[in-house]
């Protein structure tokens, strides 16, 4: 066995190179090999990472046994036939989000767990220290959760950016950014709590007719109400999120991506964590819960998808993949709502 875990790339897009630059700093990964269309692309993709081949296609890359997982970074409807080709090559997968759909998203999970396989999606800020930091500190700080509150904003005033292809990007702003407020959902609200209902709305880009802007409630079991905005039309990085209840709340200003080594121009000396707020007080008598972190939330995603290859932790492996469908489950909701 390897002492890394050989990664290969589809795509050589902005998210490849987010990912690309991070494996540096994994204690666990490799980059190995890249597979893209134009193979000038693909060779400048290499030389800046490290990678050791170049593909012209990804089914080639599948056929080499020179990687042992793949990280699919790609347009959400040419999604599955990679993922499920990958799994039936005997590659561990790492898979961009969003999804087609749920059940798109089953018939991946399922090559997976077939093909003994593990799978995991590209959701970064569920693998910083902060997510469970905060999980711990609920009982205390928040009690009973009565409301989650998210907001993710990212500029994007070029047309020509694939988020404005409703071809290849079919929801546009709530599969790209309301995806993050789905997850914070799943990791932050009670395990298991029942969905009772969906309002959601959504503006289209005059040009282009993508989903540019998008705003919505769901209802759970027990009065538990969750609002999500998102959009690319706000000159603004907006990454709020608030978790209220009988005690108190807890908030972040970057639960996606944290301000130190989450975004491109990070700031080293930002101390990660999160607020609290209890009782009638003022700002000056705020509390900060600090979680700082040696290593960025992507160089720790891709430990972790080396420990679900190596490790064969078949109930780990089950928690991945049930932490993704019930991400996508929520956003089909939305998305349902919307049509």
């Amino acid at each position: 066995m390897n002492e890394k875990l050989r990664l290969g790339i589809v795509g050589t897009g902005s998210i490849a190179n987010i990912i690309a630059k991070s494996i540096p700093d994994s204690d666990n990964v490799e980059l190995a090999a890249v597979s893209s269309r134009d193979s000038g692309t693909a060779a400048e993709f290499a030389a800046r990472h490290g990678a050791g081949r170049t593909f012209d296609s990804w089914q080639e890359m599948l056929e080499w046994d020179g990687i042992d997982a793949v990280y699919a970074a790609v347009p959400t409807f040419a999604e599955e036939d990679i993922c499920v080709a990958a799994a039936h090559a005997g590659k561990h997968l790492l898979a961009d989000k969003p999804f087609a759909d749920l059940k798109s998203l089953r018939r991946i999970t399922h090559a997976c767990r077939s093909n003994s396989v593990a799978f995991l999606d590209a959701t970064h800020f569920v693998h910083h220290p902060r997510t469970q930091a905060v999980i711990n500190a609920i009982p205390e700080f928040v009690g009973e959760i009565r409301a989650l509150r998210s907001s993710f904003y990212a500029f994007v005033p070029d047309r020509s950016n694939i988020r404005f292809d409703p071809e290849k990007e079919p929801t546009g702003v709530l599969g790209d950014l309301s995806w993050y407020s789905m997850r914070a959902m799943v990791e932050y609200l009670p395990s298991g709590i029942d969905l009772v209902s969906v309002k959601a709305w959504t503006h289209r880009d005059d040009q282009t007719r993508a989903v540019s802007r998008a705003a919505g409630i769901l209802e759970f079991e027990g009065g538990v109400m969750s609002t999500f905005e998102a959009g690319y039309d706000i000159d603004a990085r907006v990454m709020d999120l608030e978790i209220m209840g009988l005690k108190g709340m807890v908030s972040m200003d970057d639960f996606v991506l944290d301000w130190q080594k989450g975004i491109p121009e990070g700031d080293p000396a930002h101390d990660v964590g999160f607020t609290v707020r209890q009782g009638k007080v003022t700002p000056k008598d705020y509390g900060f819960v600090s979680t700082p972190s040696e290593r960025s939330a992507k160089a720790l995603m891709l430990d972790r998808l080396e420990y679900l290859a190596r490790s064969g932790n078949i109930e780990a492996r089950d928690a991945s993949i049930a932490a993704t469908e019930r991400t996508q489950e929520l956003l089909d909701a939305v998305w349902g709502a919307v049509r």
